[in-house]
């Protein structure tokens, strides 16, 4: 007796049964769950959507106003309202975090390349230029991260980074003079605080090399 086949739902929009061969199949492989903007998962494995790049889940941009808005929840937002139905992803590639990196498809075709169309997401051209069209004409049309200002997700990862590694102190100046809603005050190595304060000399904040210095120059020792 031959095994019997699952079949796949009516609803798949897919042209061929080649197209099918060596995909990953959601309700076939595990439920499908959305990660966040250009990432999913069916069952245990973790798929990160070929050639798009979507706002990171903490990340926020600017409105026609200036408004920060959360644009990374509501790209996810968006791949959710998309991948509904039916879904199969072609892997193309592993990255370094050992997850699929897939081409999906769903009731709209290529969901890659429909998260591009709306501007819920860049065309990743780092790793691929299958959708440098797409995101041209959601930027033509003012579609979504295109209706304003918009920093890449790229960059935005690059700047948390940057803000994360730990600052370096001038010399033996290791003493953090930092200016709050509480006033001026400076941290010692050491401190509860100390660690997750950093300077931002643009702002009035400083080094200083002595408590003594500190004082002199309008700062209170921190507490704790």
């Amino acid at each position: 007796m031959q095994p019997v086949q699952p079949e796949t739902p009516a609803s798949t929009p897919f042209k061929n049964a080649e197209t099918l061969k060596g995909a990953i199949l959601s309700g076939r492989d595990g439920a499908l769950r959305i990660v966040d903007g250009d990432t999913l998962a069916i069952g245990a494995v973790k798929i990160r959507l070929h050639g798009i790049d979507a706002p990171e889940m903490s990340q926020s941009c600017s409105d026609m106003r200036g408004e920060a808005w959360d644009c990374g929840a509501w790209s996810k937002a968006v791949l959710e309202r998309l991948a509904v139905g039916a879904i199969a992803c072609v892997e193309k590639d592993r990255d370094r975090y050992g997850r699929s990196v897939a081409v999906c498809y769903g009731a709209k075709g290529d969901l890659n390349a429909e998260m591009v169309r709306v501007g819920a997401a860049y065309a990743y051209v780092k790793y691929s230029r299958d959708y440098i069209a797409d995101e041209e004409a959601a930027r033509a049309g003012g579609h979504g991260l295109w209706r304003a200002g918009s920093q890449s997700p790229s960059e935005y990862r690059a700047e948390t980074r940057t803000a994360l590694a730990p600052q370096v102190p001038p010399s033996n100046c290791a003493i953090k003079g930092n200016i709050s809603g509480s006033g001026k005050l400076y941290h010692m190595p050491g401190g509860r605080w100390y660690e997750g304060t950093r300077i931002n000399e643009a702002s009035g904040e400083r080094w200083f090399c002595s408590e003594d210095e500190a004082r002199a120059a309008g700062w209170r020792k921190a507490k704790g």
